[in-house]
C-alpha cells in the first residue's frame, strides 16, 4: 500500500453526514471519496454518524481512516470498490446495509456511474485489487459483511470485528466463474463472533490464508470452501458452540485445513 503516501496525496477530512448520491456537497464522504481526484487519505473531523442512501463507490488509492474518532456507516449497499486499486478501510463502524434496487450515483473521476441491483453488503470488492480491510468493525447487514469477488485479489483482511450476522465472508463470486482461481485473500487476527452462523470465510476456486482469528462460536460452520479452493488454516482458536453437535472434519486434497479447537 505504499502508493497510498507520499507525495501527491491530498488530505481530506469529512466534515459533514449528510449524503447527496447524484451530487455531493463538499466536506461530505462521498465528495471525497468521488471527486478528489488523484489519491487521497481520507480522515473524519469527529464523532459522526453517516447514512449512505446509496452505495459508495471508492476510487483507486483511496484510504478511508477512522481512527481517533467513533465514524458509523450504513445504508443501502455501503461500501463497493469496483474496479479499483490501492484502498485502504480502517477503523470504521459498518452495519445496517441494506438491498437496494438499481439506480445510478457519483462514482470516480466524477462520473455518474448505473449500478445494478446490490444485496445490502457492509463492503463489496468487484474486480478489485490490492485492498486492506484492517480494525473495523461489522455487523447487522441485510446480505454479507464482505464479498470479494469477480476478480478480485490481494487482499488482507485483518484486526477487524465480524458479529451478529448469518453471512459474514465470500471470496469468491460464484461456481461458475472461473477467474477467481486467481485470487489470493489473506484473513488473519480478526475477531468473529458472537452470533456469527457461516462462511468465516466461504472460499470459491482462488486461495485463502486464514491464521490467528478467534472464532466466538458458529451455528453451521466455521470456515468452508467449494469449487477446489486452496485453503491454508492455521493458529486459528475455535471456541465451540455449548449446543448441538460439534465436529472437526479434515478433508485429503486442495482443502488443507489444521484445526485445533474446543469441542
Amino acid at each position: 500500500m505504499t502508493g497510498n503516501i507520499g507525495k501527491g496525496v491530498t488530505q481530506y477530512k469529512v466534515t459533514d453526514p449528510s449524503d447527496d448520491p447524484l451530487s455531493p456537497k463538499p466536506g461530505t464522504l462521498r465528495y471525497g471519496a468521488t471527486l478528489i481526484k488523484g489519491k487521497k487519505w481520507i480522515t473524519f473531523k469527529r464523532n459522526m454518524k453517516i447514512k449512505l442512501h446509496k452505495p459508495l463507490l471508492i476510487s483507486s488509492f483511496t484510504t478511508l481512516d477512522g481512527r481517533g474518532v467513533s465514524a458509523h456507516i450504513k445504508g443501502p449497499g455501503c461500501l463497493i470498490v469496483y474496479k479499483a486499486t490501492d484502498v485502504i478501510i480502517h477503523g470504521l463502524k459498518i452495519h445496517d446495509c441494506k438491498a437496494h434496487k438499481p439506480s445510478s450515483v457519483m462514482g470516480p473521476d466524477s462520473k455518474i456511474i448505473p449500478l445494478g441491483q446490490v444485496d445490502g453488503d457492509a463492503i463489496r470488492l468487484v474486480t478489485a485489487k490490492k485492498v486492506w480491510i484492517d480494525h473495523n468493525t461489522l455487523y447487522d447487514c441485510e446480505d454479507g459483511l464482505l464479498d470479494v469477488t469477480r476478480g478480485s485479489t490481494d487482499v488482507t483482511v485483518s484486526n477487524n470485528w465480524f458479529r451478529n450476522q448469518d453471512k459474514v465472508m465470500l471470496l469468491g463470486h460464484d461456481d461458475g466463474y472461473v477467474r477467481d482461481k486467481d485470487m489470493r485473500v489473506t484473513v488473519v487476527f480478526n475477531h468473529f463472533g458472537p452470533n456469527c452462523n457461516q462462511r468465516m470465510p466461504r472460499v470459491r476456486h482462488g486461495y485463502a490464508h486464514v491464521a490467528n482469528n478467534y472464532y466466538q462460536g458458529w451455528t453451521q460452520y466455521a470456515i468452508g470452501g467449494s469449487m477446489s479452493p486452496r485453503v491454508k488454516s492455521e493458529s486459528n482458536y475455535f471456541v465451540a458452540p455449548k449446543s448441538g453437535s460439534k465436529e472437526v472434519l479434515e478433508k485429503p486434497g486442495p482443502i488443507t485445513d489444521h484445526l485445533k479447537g474446543s469441542q
